[in-house]
C-alpha cells in the first residue's frame, strides 16, 4: 500500500481498520485519497490477518463524496470527470462487495454523494445517532455513480430510492434505520466501541461462510430460483468441507462454543 496521509490502514485483533483521513475537508475524495482508498481495501482483502474489515471516517463527517475543489480545478482546465468514476470509484465499490470479509461501515457523520455510496456498498452499517445520508447527485447536476444506482433500491426499496436521489434530501440516523438504510444506530460517543465490537464479532466467526453469504446475496436476486439454488448448493458443498464447519457442529453436539479459524 502506498504511504498516503489520507487514508489510514491498522490492524488488531482480525479487524483491518481503514479510515478516510482529511477531516479538516470532510473526508472527501480527491485522487489521491481514492487510490489510497483502493489500495488500503485490497491489502484488507489480502492480509491473512484481517478477517473482518471497519471503514470508518476521521472527525465530523464519514465521507463527503468527490472533492469538488479538485473537481473545479478539472472543469476549469476542460478535463471534467476525468474518467474518475471508472477508473477510481467503480474499482473501489468492487472491491468493498466482493471482498470475501465482512466489512462494516461505521458511519460517524455526514454521508454524502460517492461517501455514501460507499457505506451502502459495505455488509453492514452502524451508524452515530448524527450520521446523515445525502444522495447529492442531483445537486450538482450528476446522477447517480458508485453503486448507488443497484445498492440502494436493495437496501430500501425502489420507490424509496428514487426519493432520495431526485430530491437529494438528507436522510437523518433514525429515519436510515426505520427505513433499513442502516442496521443500528448509537449514541454518537458509543460508535467506535459498538463498531468495533461489531467487527470483532464478525472477525472470530465463521468467514468462509460469510464469503459463501455474501455471495449468495449478491448474486443470488440477479439469478432465477433454479440458478440461484444451484449457486446455494455449490458453496455449501465448499463450506461443508471446512475444519469451521466439522469444529462447529461437533461444539454443538458437546454443547460447547466453537471456535472459528476461518479455514
Amino acid at each position: 500500500m502506498p504511504e498516503s496521509d489520507s487514508v489510514v490502514y491498522e490492524l488488531s485483533d482480525g479487524v483491518a481498520t481503514i479510515t478516510l483521513n482529511r477531516p479538516d475537508a470532510m473526508n472527501s475524495l480527491t485522487v489521491e485519497a481514492k487510490e489510497a482508498l483502493l489500495a488500503a481495501v485490497e491489502r484488507a482483502k489480502n492480509d491473512t490477518g484481517a478477517r473482518a474489515v471497519l471503514l470508518t471516517g476521521r472527525g465530523k463527517a464519514f465521507c463527503a463524496g468527490q472533492d469538488l475543489r479538485e473537481h473545479a480545478d478539472s472543469l476549469s482546465a476542460g478535463t471534467g470527470l476525468g474518467n474518475t468514476v471508472r477508473k477510481h470509484y467503480n474499482p473501489i465499490v468492487l472491491a468493498l462487495t466482493r471482498m470475501p470479509k465482512p466489512v462494516v461501515a461505521a458511519v460517524n457523520g455526514v454521508a454524502a454523494g460517492a461517501g455514501a455510496s460507499l457505506a451502502f456498498a459495505c455488509d453492514l452499517r452502524i451508524a452515530s445517532e448524527k450520521a446523515s445520508f445525502l444522495m447529492a447527485f442531483a445537486n450538482v447536476g450528476l446522477g447517480s455513480d458508485s453503486g448507488a444506482s443497484w445498492t440502494l433500491p436493495r437496501l430500501i426499496g425502489h420507490s424509496r430510492a428514487m426519493e432520495m436521489l431526485l430530491l437529494a434530501e438528507p436522510v437523518r440516523a433514525e429515519r436510515a434505520l426505520e427505513t433499513g438504510l442502516v442496521n443500528r444506530v448509537v449514541g454518537h460517543g458509543e460508535l467506535p466501541d459498538a463498531a468495533r465490537e461489531l467487527a470483532a464479532r464478525l472477525a472470530n466467526g465463521p468467514t468462509v461462510a460469510y464469503a459463501a453469504i455474501k455471495g449468495e446475496l449478491n448474486f443470488g436476486s440477479e439469478l432465477d430460483l433454479e440458478n440461484a439454488l444451484e449457486m446455494e448448493a455449490s458453496l455449501q458443498d465448499q463450506c461443508a468441507e471446512t475444519a469451521d464447519h466439522v469444529n462447529a457442529t461437533l461444539a454443538f453436539v458437546n454443547k460447547e462454543k466453537p471456535v472459528f479459524e476461518g479455514r
